[in-house]
């Protein structure tokens, strides 16, 4: 008498084909999301790590500051040009609105006819400045540094930005279907199955592929949401679609962002003078006192020169994060306050879009976002590593063999 065998229930079509088109795009991009995963978890704490090296420079502990005054901006733009010797003009300077703070110069070129991202930018430095007095409290060649690098594997891989992103984007829009697709593999069938693929379960599991399966089953799920809204938010960057979707669904159905580009300059050049900057200056600061920091584009001519329908202001409201923020337009050459943008002048998809950088860095609430974005960028990463594994521990399984039972 023969044995009778049970056999599971095969998969229907779409599950089946799930299944495989999770395993193949997996292979194929699983490096590449590893290397993004892992340089976005290193690049969440920057400001933090930044903020403690660099914390004898970020305050420039001038003494007796109420009875000082700062520097016109053109001469403190002078006196840092003639200590660091630069050849490249400085860009811009970020202003703080607290007075014991230093303000930063940064030097930025771009060379668009680059390939790679150590060519496309000959220079990007910033120097702390005691505004004060004029002097260079430390430069850092921003460019060669440690989390510059790590910001352009994770943006580029390397790669001249332009089509780097995209680069970086086609791996990412293929991982988001492999998280919805993870999703629906995971779903369990039954009430037993429920129970298991909540959590690591390894009391009595001796089984390495096993405690590999689970890793990857379980810890995905729990990732998946976070992970998808940092993919959708990180392809925010590379493809104007996205961009575009995320507006449109969160403004409510509006088709045309906002545009004030017809906003420009009207007083003749004559009425530029060296005091023009810090006149913009002073009604930034009086206009936000409560402000974190200000940037002020010094209007010089750099390498990759467009041209800029007006002058603008952008004004940072929180240390920790973007989304709060200011946009102002003055007249270049009066210095004169033509338009103001405030958070509460934005509709919803506008402040959406202003909030996707802290939303995709982990930075939208501070501390414990960050802390939630390092470790769903940890299990991204072993995300591939887990799914390589169980397909290899599968492929080097033996194919069972059938068995017969001799009648007795």
């Amino acid at each position: 008498m023969k044995k009778k065998h049970h056999h599971k229930k095969k998969p229907g079509f779409i599950k089946k084909w799930t299944a495989r088109l999770h395993l193949w795009f997996g292979l194929v991009i699983g490096f590449l999301i590893f290397i993004i995963s892992i340089t976005g978890a290193l690049f969440v704490f920057k400001d933090e790590v930044e903020n403690y090296t660099r914390k004898d420079v970020i305050y420039h502990h001038e003494q007796n500051i109420d009875s000082k005054k700062i520097l016109p901006i053109r001469t403190l733009e002078k006196l840092v040009a003639d200590q660091v010797k630069e050849k490249y003009p400085i860009h811009w300077v970020n202003v703080p609105l607290d007075k014991n703070m230093s303000y930063l110069f940064y030097w930025y070129e771009h060379n668009t006819n680059a390939w790679n991202y150590f060519d496309e930018f000959p220079v990007y430095k910033a120097a702390y400045v005691n505004p004060y007095t004029g002097k260079v409290l430390r430069v850092y060649d921003e460019k060669n540094g440690f989390f510059s690098i790590i910001k352009s594997i994770h943006w580029s891989y390397l790669l001249k930005q332009e089509w780097g992103t995209y680069v970086v984007g086609i791996p990412v829009l293929i991982f988001v279907f492999m998280l919805i697709s993870g999703i629906i593999l995971w779903w369990p069938k039954n009430k037993a199955a429920r129970k298991q693929r909540f959590s690591l379960k390894w009391k009595n599991i001796k089984s390495w592929k096993r405690k590999n399966y689970d890793l990857h089953n379980v810890l995905g799920f729990y990732a998946s949401i976070f992970a998808l809204i940092f993919s959708i938010t990180g392809l925010f960057y590379a493809f104007f679609f996205v961009q575009a979707m995320i507006y449109v669904i969160f403004s409510g159905g509006n088709t045309q962002y906002p545009d004030f580009s017809h906003i420009t300059t009207k007083a003749p050049i004559e009425q530029r003078t060296a005091s023009t900057l810090d006149k913009v200056i002073n009604t930034v600061h009086e206009k936000y006192p409560e402000a974190y920091a200000f940037s002020i584009d010094l209007g010089h001519e750099h390498m990759d020169d467009h041209e800029h329908p007006n002058f603008g202001v952008y004004v940072k409201h929180l240390s920790y994060s973007y989304h709060k923020s200011s946009n102002l337009i003055f007249d270049e050459n009066s210095g004169e306050l033509l338009h103001t943008h405030d958070p509460k002048d934005k509709d919803f998809g506008e402040k959406v879009v202003s909030a996707n950088y802290d939303i995709h860095v982990g930075s939208i609430l501070g501390l414990p976002t960050k802390i939630i974005a390092f470790i769903v960028s940890l299990i991204c990463a072993s995300l591939p590593v887990t799914g390589f594994m169980i397909w290899w521990g599968r492929r080097k399984k033996k194919s069972p063999q059938k068995v017969h039972c001799i009648q007795n």
